[in-house]
């Protein structure tokens, strides 16, 4: 424990030092569960998001919108938010310090999520769970809503976001119109999200302001998944039942563990963060107990890695099925309707009524149009005789049997309405960022240095410049690489303090993957060394070159080791 502790601190102490990220409010004593992040961290994550929307959203052809954070409480009424956005608390009767119950219970219970407050409240008294601050008695268990509620106006409730979801949901029938209303299709949103957590104490992993980037995927659930989407590429899986499995993404699918769609992710997944450096012996995706689905949810995998605090979510992806769309039918009164097309057009016989005016004018009065016209609007699957019950204004008449006739016509049916099923994944952006720093996080055995071994895709910085010594034109030299470099949209540093092999180890603690180093040759041939990151090799490229080498390094089409002589 007190390793992991170190390791974790050590994590902390180069996020802070070094621009990556710190607690917001620092001056004011902080607030716990808010981070700022520094100009390297802003830079990795934008460079982590521009990736993300790469991988996911401009290679499979989805729609990205962006919603606002802030929404009207019908919103939230109509997800079940304001229902069941929930977790449970208990409090030191001493201290008054609060925290989440599942945090205190994890090493008793696997799945505290599954458990009623009573029960909770049971095991609390049952192992003796004391204060983790102070050791004090804890009080009875108490539920904890987790969404940030404000005013919009002057009397008008409303709440920040607690995913990105809604801003999608609310606008699918926008959506599906835009799609030349074809399924499937995907629509992703990356933004702020906000819980108002009880007690977070693990750093960016559990805040109160967070990113995320999530994807709702609308399809038909009668259609069949491309079987060609899904790879061989084996997954491991944890079963709610405790079996681990390891299975390729295709046979878990076909085996019925999981929807096509939720396969296709997994795989996708898995692949993108090998490239972000994650190690992927050390990731698995953990099926939900029944008792711990959210509300939304009829299956849902948490993509875990395994890092100093353990297990750890970073990624999770559920089946919400029609749940969201429907409820926001339901309250909004707005058509979220999908069209399925038949192969073949239906010939069906369709029953109308005829009303008799004869009768209803007498009967009725005054309402015997409206009581008519609603009557002609109705289609009768299956009549055994006797009255019928017409509604109008709010009031119901009961129509005799004399008073209509029956009338059959034929009809052609080209398909039927629907309501499409959703897949999401959801990526946690700040709890990726951990898990990776994490991953990429070594010393060098012969120096001890600190190396956070980041992707150049997404490293803060893709270049150090360094004059080798800052006189005899070495130093404007390198000035004048560097704005090249930044001119060509390569974000590049200077550094011309202390010795060259400081210089490296402070580009690596940074994560920096390449180095270009400007000497006496250079002012001679117009060349310059260039050193990687992780095997310290260096390559002598001409200046003129350097762009071209620099994004074919960062994007990956080219290895250092095999920097093309063409190019030199």
């Amino acid at each position: 424990m007190t390793k992991m502790r170190d390791f974790r601190s050590k994590i902390a102490d180069i996020a802070k030092r070094r621009g990556i990220y710190w607690g917001a409010y620092e001056i004011y004593g902080g607030i716990a569960g808010l981070y700022d992040y520094g100009p390297a961290g802003a830079a990795l994550k934008k460079n982590l998001i521009d990736y993300w929307i790469e991988e996911f959203v401009t290679k499979d052809g989805l729609m990205l919108i962006d919603t606002p954070a802030l929404g009207p409480e019908n919103v939230y009424r109509a997800s079940g938010h304001m229902e069941k956005f929930t977790d449970y608390m208990v409090s030191c009767r001493a201290c008054g310090h609060a925290f989440r119950l599942d945090e205190l219970i994890s090493e008793y219970v696997e799945v505290p999520e599954e458990l009623s407050a009573k029960k909770l409240n049971k095991l609390v008294r049952k192992y003796a769970i004391r204060c983790p601050d102070c050791g004090g008695e804890l009080g009875d268990v108490e539920e904890f809503h987790l969404m940030f509620s404000t005013h919009i106006g002057l009397n008008k409730s409303g709440f920040l976001r607690p995913e990105t979801a809604q801003g999608i949901f609310v606008n699918y029938s926008a959506l599906y119109r835009i799609n030349r209303e074809k399924l499937p299709f995907g629509v992703a949103q990356i933004g702020r999200a906000y819980r108002n957590e009880i007690s977070p104490r693990q750093g960016v992993l559990r805040q109160r302001e967070f990113n995320m980037a999530e994807i709702e995927l609308f399809f038909d659930p009668e259609s069949k998944v491309v079987e060609e989407m899904i790879d061989e590429t084996p997954i491991p899986l944890l079963l709610r039942d405790g079996k681990e499995l390891r299975i390729s993404a295709r046979d878990a699918y076909h085996t019925g563990i999981m929807n096509g769609y939720i396969a296709y992710y997994m795989v996708k997944i898995l692949k993108f963060f090998q490239k972000l450096g994650i190690d992927i012996t050390r990731l698995r995706f953990r099926q939900h107990q029944r008792g711990e689905l959210a509300h939304y949810s009829s299956d849902t995998w948490d993509a875990e890695v395994l890092i100093s605090r353990g297990w750890t979510e970073i990624t999770g992806i559920s089946y919400r099925s029609s749940y969201d769309l429907e409820r926001h039918m339901l309250y909004s009164g707005c058509d979220m309707y999908a069209f399925r097309r038949f192969e073949v057009e239906q010939k069906v016989t369709v029953t109308r009524l005829m009303p008799k005016m004869e009768i209803l004018g007498p009967m009725f009065k005054g309402y015997a149009a409206k009581i008519a016209n609603e009557m002609e609007k109705m289609e009768i699957d299956e009549y055994k005789g006797g009255p019928l019950k017409i509604e109008v204004d709010g009031k119901t008449y009961d129509i005799p049997e004399d008073a209509f006739e029956l009338q059959y016509e034929e009809k052609i049916i080209t398909g039927e309405r629907f309501v499409p099923h959703v897949v999401e994944p959801s990526f946690g952006i700040d709890r990726i960022i951990y898990a990776m720093l994490e991953n990429v996080y070594y010393e060098r055995q012969d120096s001890g240095y600190k190396v956070l071994k980041l992707s150049p895709r997404i490293a803060p910085l893709k270049a150090g410049v360094f004059p080798l010594m800052n006189k005899d034109g070495m130093g404007i030299k390198a000035r004048e690489i560097l704005k090249y470099l930044r001119e060509n949209a390569l974000n590049a540093y200077y550094d011309d303090s202390g010795s060259i092999g400081r210089r490296y180890a402070r580009a690596d603690e940074i994560g920096v993957p390449f180095c270009i180093t400007v000497d006496y040759q250079t002012i001679k041939d117009s060349t310059v060394t260039i050193r990687a990151r992780d095997s310290t090799e260096q390559r002598r490229v001409k200046v003129t070159n350097i762009v071209q080498i620099l994004k074919a390094l960062e994007n990956g089409t080219m290895q250092f080791t095999r920097i093309d002589e063409n190019v030199q």
